[in-house]
Formats: structure tokens, C-alpha cells, sequence
């Protein structure tokens, strides 16, 4: 051996340890730099067989595989086999235990390998140098809680610590650490977590609600769920409530059913969510209800739904005086997907926005169904016609749908809660994602109410007092559409005016349509104007007034707009009357987490401005040190350490006092399971046959005769 390995040598094995931890980091950063792995080998007690003596640490490829699993093809192997990595190495590194002062010193120490060793920049890849610090652990579980992939987070741990082989972990490694880390979580069960972690914010918070169904045998089959934020927001925007049920994204295949609605910058709200096992009249109603007694049976003035059945009819019984209208979106879907002919489709869709009355419209209905021959009852086009009132314009007439003609606002809002979603998500994981995109909707709505606070909307030098005036009541988003009824009040004419005791009418019209009026009745009280409505109703449905009530206000010269023409809704006082939340709390942070936070926060800090000199940098990579090498190891409390935030669970199981909820059976989707087509006649095989010689049995490329003259011609 060379004088430098004799050294080195004589350096390890001259070297002690307080712990047998301590002489294991050793040996694994050794073998780090020499490119091989270690494990943990034989080991010796004392005689009271309390405390370890005597540790064998080996190479990982010590050993050799036993005879019985070097057999490839075994009747009873189920899966792959794995790649033979023991080749008998014979490297070793003993470490003992002197009684006396408890120290460990080595015993014996050979570093001669029978196979090739890794370089440096692959050995990082070997199991025993691949651990995921604590720290790291808090940052990934952080990263995770706010919807980053893992792989996403692998490369943002490359970039931070200056690539791979700094990490000291993979992307297998952070996908088993997350599921572990999931799996303790959750052990209690999936939906007993759930249920247990909704109870525990109950009992903090009385206001927030939750309500959940089982079957007979214990199993979860319905959820509901509401925080107090959401029930506020229905109190101030739960006029219109848009709800689909047609995505299942869990699982257990159970319909996601959310309740959304429009806030004052007409941004998508969250009123609740909601899980049912099966689309039944009953699942619909005990949703519906359930949600009712949330929202302190307050029911909406109107409703979006898509076309299910049993939503109607459970609409119809739990909220009869409620409007309901069918998305537009779901029935341009269902024209595409049952009328094939182009002009009886064309001639549909001229029903959804069909502005004739309802005589003329039903006249042209009639025609249309005996045109195309539609008897039978169980047809598309005859269940859409005993559905018309749902969806037909002329029957939506003067209805507050806020100008929603679908439930875009949810598909949208499903847009946001389906992505990063599988259909193996566990019904925690859709919960922590909920919340994810409920705080980032909130976060939307903040930011808007800033911009409204702190500005309003450019007009014209020369604007009229009514425009300056809704600049200043209404939000930025809905002035926008005032706006638009503003800028077309130049064609708005008066045909007539009708004058009477304290109320005046005006019959307006546009210019280019003369033949269609509108009136406008304006109420007088005490001289002065009190009420003001327009025959077209858009103050009604949409919410702001319409083009010829602006054109009336400016020929009366009224200079600010009634109270009646600006509702609260669309204002910024909507929500005065209760302060916001704007945060998820749906996780605690236990006292270490907050303080390594901030000290996380001050380091960043700190770190930077060192970074720019290079005496203050040794001075911090100094201190840091000290710190680091002083902390004393605490490997046997880490079953107690949570690297991320803690889920508030109640305490009342414990006591028996809640029964344990089941997880949900998988539901198999509504329809017919997809079968694949058969021919009723199987036809048999055809032989392949060769393209050179013609016979059957083989191809081209395995032909002897066209190999045998190729070798020929080579000769």
C-alpha cells in the first residue's frame, strides 16, 4: 500500500466515538467519498442484553444471494425479480463498546472491494447517502400543503441546494416520505379523519357546519360542509346559486358537488361542498336540506343546474318557489351529441335564445316536433320539449339569474379543483385541496377589494354626473357593465309620456328599434324621485340599471342614482356588516414549526446580505456551524416530530362518544359499463406469410432463404 493509504488508515483506525450513531455517520460519509454504500450488519449485546457492544457495519453489497431466489422462472414468484446487487464484498468497519467510559473505538477495518466503486457525482444515488433531513422534511411537506408536485419539488430542492448531488435524496424518496407522512395522517381511517377533523373545528368555531350521512352498515355515503366564511358570503350573495354534479373526482367514484355563486366583483364565491353516493331523488333532497338549514333556510331566488333528473325533482320538492334554469352549456353538449343533422340542429338552438312570447314560441315548437316526426316520449327532443320552461328565453323572462345562462361559474371553479386531481385522491386529500382553492378564490377577492378601495375607473373629462356617481358606488368589475348601458343611452329616444298623481311613465325606445318600447315609471314622493323601474327588467335580473332608465335620469337632471337603482350586492358594503376571513383553518402549527419558520425567514434574510462580502459570509458560515455541530441527536423522539402542520382532530373519540365512521364504498358510475365490441362470428387468424418467398409461418426479417442469398451476394 502507498504511504497515503497507510496514513489514512492508521487515521481510522486510531479514531473513538460517544455513540455508535456517531461512528455509523462516519463510515457513511466515508463511503460516500470512496462511492459505495453501507448497512447495518451483525450486532452483539451485553450480558443484561440492554445495551448494544459491538456493531458490524458492511458494505451494501456484502454477501451473496441465497440459491433458492437465484432461480429466474419459479412457479411461485409473483413479481419481477430484482437485480443482484450482493457480490460477497468483503469491506468492513466493526466498532465496540468500552464499558468503562462508554466510547466506541474501532475494532476492525478492511477497504478492499471485490467490485467497481461509483463516482461522486453517482454515489449520492446509493440507499444508504439517500436521507431526507428534517428541515427538508418541513420544507417539502410545505410545498406539497399548497398543490406542488413532487417531481416539481425535486427540482426546486436541485435548484435551492446547487444540484442533484447536493440533495441527498430522489424523487422516490420524496413521493414514499409524502405517503408515509400522509398515511399517519390518516390512520384512523379516511373518512374518520375527515369526520373527527370537521368536529374539531366545529368545537372552535361554533358557526362552522358540517352534517354527514351513513348507511346501515356504518358506511359514509353523504358529507356536507360549510365554514362561517362561506355561510356569510350566502347571506350577502346567495341569490343565485349554480351547482353541478357531474364530477367525481376521488376514489370511491362519489359525485363532488359544490355551491358557488357571484360575489360584488362578480368573482366565483364558495357557499359549500358537498359528497353524495348515489344521484337519487333522496341523496338530492337530503343535500338540498341539508344545505337549507346551513344557511338558516334562506332559500335562493334562482338556480343553475345541469340537466339531472333527480336534482329536479329534488329541487321542485325542497325549493319550490325557487327559478330554475338548465345550463346552456350542458345542452349545447347534449345537441352535439344526439342531433346529427346540422339544421335541426341550427333550428334547436334558436330555442335557448328565442325572444318571441310564449304563445308564438310554443306555435314553433309544435311545428318543429311535427317536422321532425318526434313521437315517441322517450326521444331527446321530447323530454327537452317537457323540459322548455328550464331553458326556452321566453319562459326566464324577468327572472333574477344575475346574467348566467350556465353554470359556468362552477365549471370554472372545477376547473380550479380538478387540477392536480385523480380519480385515486382519498376524500382527505380532496378536503386539504378544497381548502387550497377556497383560500386562493378568497385571495382573489382580496385583491380586488384593494383595487376598489384604492381607486376608481377612468372616465371622460366631460362624463355625466351619473357616471362619476356609479364610478364611486358600484365595484370596478360591475361598473364595466353600467358603463355599457351609459354609452348606448345617445339612442334611446321617447315615443311618449304618460303623467299621473305622484308617477310619471315614459315609453322609450332605441333608434334602431323603434318598434319595440320600454317603460319607464318614475314614483314621486314628497317632490322629490322615490322609485324608478323599466318594463325590460334588467334592474331586476341583472342587478344594475338598464340603458333607458339612465337616459330618463338624465333628462330629469338628477345628478346621483337612487338607492333603487344601486343594490348592496354590487357594492362594497356588501360584507360590512361582518369582518372577512381570509385564511384556511384547516391546519394548527405547532410552536417548534412557527419558530422555524421565522427563523427560516431571518436566515433568508440574513444569508443574503453575508453573501455580498466575503468576511461577513465566513463569519455567518461560522456561526452557523457552531450551531449545527452543537445540537445533540434526537433520532429517538422523531416518531413524536411533525415536519408539518398538525390536523385539529376532536377529542370526543377518545371517549367513545362518536362512532366510527367507515370509509365510502366505490359507486359505479351512472350508464353502461363500457364493454368492448365482439363480432358475433369470430374469424380466425389469418397466417402471416412471408413478402419474400410467400410462405406462411414467418416474415421478411426472419426469412433463411432471403439471408441465405444475401450471404451469397456478400461472399
Amino acid at each position: 500500500a502507498s504511504a497515503e493509504c497507510l496514513d489514512e488508515y492508521v487515521n481510522i483506525v486510531s479514531r473513538m466515538f460517544h455513540s455508535e450513531d456517531e461512528g455509523f455517520e462516519f463510515y457513511n460519509k466515508y463511503a460516500l467519498e470512496k462511492g459505495f454504500s453501507v448497512r447495518k450488519g451483525y450486532v452483539e449485546w451485553d450480558e443484561a442484553n440492554e445495551k448494544i457492544i459491538l456493531r458490524k457495519l458492511v458494505c451494501s453489497r456484502e454477501c451473496c444471494r441465497e440459491e433458492k431466489h437465484m432461480k429466474r422462472k419459479r412457479e411461485d414468484r409473483k413479481r419481477k425479480p430484482r437485480n443482484i446487487t450482493r457480490v460477497g464484498c468483503k469491506a468492513k468497519f466493526v466498532i465496540a463498546r468500552v464499558a468503562k467510559t462508554g466510547r466506541w473505538f474501532v475494532k476492525d477495518f478492511i477497504d478492499e472491494h471485490n467490485h467497481p466503486l461509483a463516482p461522486r457525482d453517482l454515489a449520492c444515488f446509493l440507499r444508504s447517502h439517500r436521507r431526507i433531513s428534517d428541515e427538508q422534511k418541513a420544507d417539502i411537506i410545505e410545498m406539497e400543503s399548497v398543490g406542488i408536485r413532487k417531481h416539481k419539488i425535486m427540482d426546486v430542492l436541485c435548484m435551492q441546494y446547487g444540484g442533484y448531488d447536493h440533495v441527498g435524496c430522489m424523487t422516490r424518496d420524496i413521493y414514499n416520505f409524502c405517503h408515509r407522512y400522509k398515511q399517519e395522517t390518516v390512520a384512523a381511517g379516511d373518512a374518520q379523519t375527515v369526520i373527527c377533523h370537521m368536529m374539531a373545528r366545529q368545537e372552535r368555531d361554533p358557526d362552522y357546519f358540517f352534517k354527514y350521512l351513513v348507511d346501515k352498515d356504518g358506511h359514509l355515503k353523504g358529507l356536507f360542509w360549510s365554514d362561517t366564511q362561506s355561510r356569510l358570503d350566502y347571506e350577502a350573495f346567495g341569490d343565485v346559486v349554480v351547482f353541478d354534479s357531474t364530477y367525481r373526482t376521488n376514489k370511491y367514484n362519489l359525485p363532488f358537488v359544490p355551491f358557488v355563486g357571484l360575489n360584488h366583483h362578480r368573482s366565483t364565491v364558495i357557499f359549500g361542498c358537498g359528497i353524495i353516493s348515489h344521484e337519487t331523488n333522496e341523496a338530492y333532497e337530503w343535500m338540498l336540506r341539508t344545505f337549507s338549514e346551513a344557511m338558516s333556510q334562506k332559500h335562493p331566488i334562482s338556480i343553475i343546474t345541469d340537466g339531472d333528473l333527480a336534482m329536479q325533482r329534488a329541487i321542485r320538492v325542497v325549493w319550490p318557489d325557487s327559478y330554475h334554469r338548465l345550463c346552456v352549456w350542458h345542452i349545447q353538449q347534449n345537441i352535439v351529441r344526439h342531433l346529427h343533422d346540422d339544421e335541426v340542429r341550427e333550428e334547436f338552438r334558436s330555442f335557448i335564445y328565442d325572444s318571441s312570447s310564449i304563445e308564438e314560441h310554443e306555435r314553433k315548437w309544435i311545428e318543429f316536433l311535427r317536422r321532425n316526426e318526434v313521437t315517441s316520449e322517450e326521444s331527446w327532443l321530447h323530454q327537452m320539449y317537457q323540459m322548455r320552461k328550464l331553458w326556452c328565453a321566453p319562459y326566464l323572462v324577468g327572472r333574477c339569474f344575475l346574467g348566467l345562462s350556465s353554470n359556468q361559474q362552477s365549471e370554472s371553479l372545477n376547473s380550479v379543483l380538478h387540477t392536480h386531481l385523480e380519480g385515486k385522491m382519498t376524500l382527505f386529500d380532496m378536503l386539504e385541496h378544497y381548502e387550497r382553492c377556497l383560500s386562493g378564490r378568497r385571495l382573489n377577492e382580496a385583491i380586488l377589494d384593494i383595487v376598489a378601495l384604492q381607486s376608481v375607473p377612468l372616465t371622460d373629462a366631460d362624463a355625466s354626473s351619473l357616471e362619476k356617481h356609479a364610478t364611486r358606488v358600484f365595484t370596478p368589475c360591475m361598473f364595466q357593465l353600467v358603463r355599457w348601458s351609459i354609452s348606448v343611452v345617445s339612442k334611446c329616444v321617447i315615443n311618449e309620456i304618460l303623467d299621473a298623481w305622484e308617477l310619471t311613465t315614459y315609453v322609450v325606445a332605441k333608434i334602431d328599434r323603434r318598434e319595440k318600447n320600454s317603460e319607464v315609471r318614475c314614483e314621486m314622493k314628497e317632490g322629490s324621485l322615490y322609485r324608478i323601474s323599466c318594463s325590460c327588467r334588467k334592474l331586476e335580473c341583472l342587478g344594475t340599471p338598464c340603458s333607458h332608465i339612465f337616459y330618463i335620469l338624465g333628462i330629469r337632471q338628477v345628478e346621483l342614482l337612487p338607492r333603487c337603482c344601486v343594490p348592496m350586492r354590487w357594492t362594497m358594503s356588501a360584507k360590512s356588516a361582518f369582518p372577512p376571513t381570509r385564511k384556511s383553518e384547516m391546519y394548527d402549527y405547532s410552536a417548534s414549526l412557527v419558530r422555524y419558520r421565522e427563523l427560516r425567514n431571518l436566515s433568508h434574510a440574513a444569508c443574503f446580505r453575508a453573501c455580498q462580502s466575503s468576511e461577513e459570509y465566513q463569519h455567518l458560515k461560522m456561526v452557523l456551524s457552531e450551531q449545527d455541530g452543537s445540537k445533540e441527536s434526537s433520532r429517538g423522539e422523531e416518531e413524536c416530530i411533525r415536519f408539518g402542520p398538525v390536523l385539529p382532530q376532536t377529542t370526543e373519540i377518545d371517549c367513545g362518544d362518536l362512532e366510527k365512521v367507515l370509509d365510502p364504498v366505490h359507486v359505479q358510475g351512472r350508464g353502461a359499463p363500457k364493454k368492448r365490441l365482439q363480432a358475433k362470428m369470430k374469424k380466425q387468424r389469418s397466417k402471416r406469410k412471408c413478402g419474400y418467398c410467400g410462405v406462411e409461418g414467418h416474415n421478411r426479417r426472419k426469412c433463411n432463404k432471403l439471408k441465405e442469398e444475401m450471404m451469397a451476394a456478400n461472399c
